[in-house]
């Protein structure tokens, strides 16, 4: 049975990929609570006066399938919003830029000759869609958040926000020769995509199922080349943490406005 009832307005599911960005949106909580399921943390409570459920998606499309169902069936939850960082791929995506998706693909997956490569087996697709109003909305707090004067102090004054495809899969890319080839492949395939991560497409993908609204925003940390293993870690810390609270912070406030 889910916490939520009729009575009372599901909450928001706001999903973060790494535990820095998690910890400021728990410090902003009003009344917080905490509870367990499926070997997971969920904190409960109030966010900019929205009821919220925030949860970390662990790492990889299966973790991320699991914490997502959990949300839906046992929080009752009835929109998703995803925040995390991405490696970019796409021409023009840099280091501090921001990419709001549009869809997903799962780069990894190949079930051929029985299916096209990437097309997702009895789905009969290959790409699975964000929704497109709360991906606006998402669009537009990114937006104001790189406008933000807190944000250049970190040397990111042409920081701006894409929207487009992004390719998740179950490898953390990390060389200029993989992410060439990776780029390349989707583009022949007709995928013309932004960044690479490793959650978004199996979330997308329960989303779905459910018939559940869904919007995501990464922050690009790296060019998912030969340094990503090197700037990952700090820039999770010191930037994508305060990406993650001013975007979420906007993203609230603009909803409470609908």
């Amino acid at each position: 049975m889910p916490l939520t009832s009729d009575l009372f307005a599901p909450p928001i599911a706001i999903l973060s990929a790494l535990p820095q960005e998690q910890r400021g949106l728990i410090g902003l909580l009003h009344k917080p609570r905490k509870l367990h399921h499926a070997s997971r943390e969920f904190w409960l409570g109030e966010l900019h006066g929205q009821p919220v459920v925030l949860a970390l998606s662990r790492i990889g499309k299966v973790a991320a399938a699991t914490t997502t169902t959990a949300l839906i069936e046992r929080f009752g939850v009835r929109r998703i919003v995803f925040t995390g960082v991405a490696g970019g791929l796409g021409e023009g995506v840099k280091v501090g830029d921001v990419v709001v998706a549009t869809d997903f693909v799962q780069h990894d997956l190949d079930a051929s000759p029985l299916f096209p490569r990437y097309e997702v087996p009895l789905y009969g697709k290959t790409r699975f869609h964000c929704d497109a109003a709360l991906s606006a909305l998402l669009f537009e707090a990114s937006s104001k958040a790189l406008a933000h004067e807190s944000l250049a102090t970190h040397g990111f004054h042409d920081a701006c926000v894409h929207q487009g495809l992004i390719a998740s899969g179950d490898r953390f890319v990390s060389s200029a020769e993989e992410s060439r080839s990776l780029h390349d492949l989707l583009a022949g395939a007709g995928h013309a995509v932004l960044a690479v991560e490793m959650e978004g497409a199996a979330v997308a993908q329960v989303c779905m199922d459910y018939g559940i609204p869904f919007a995501v925003m990464r922050t690009i940390s790296d060019r998912a080349d030969d340094s990503a293993h090197v700037d990952f870690p700090g820039f999770v810390e010191a930037v994508a943490s305060r990406y993650a609270h001013l975007i979420i912070g906007n993203f609230l406030n603009l909803l409470s406005k609908k």
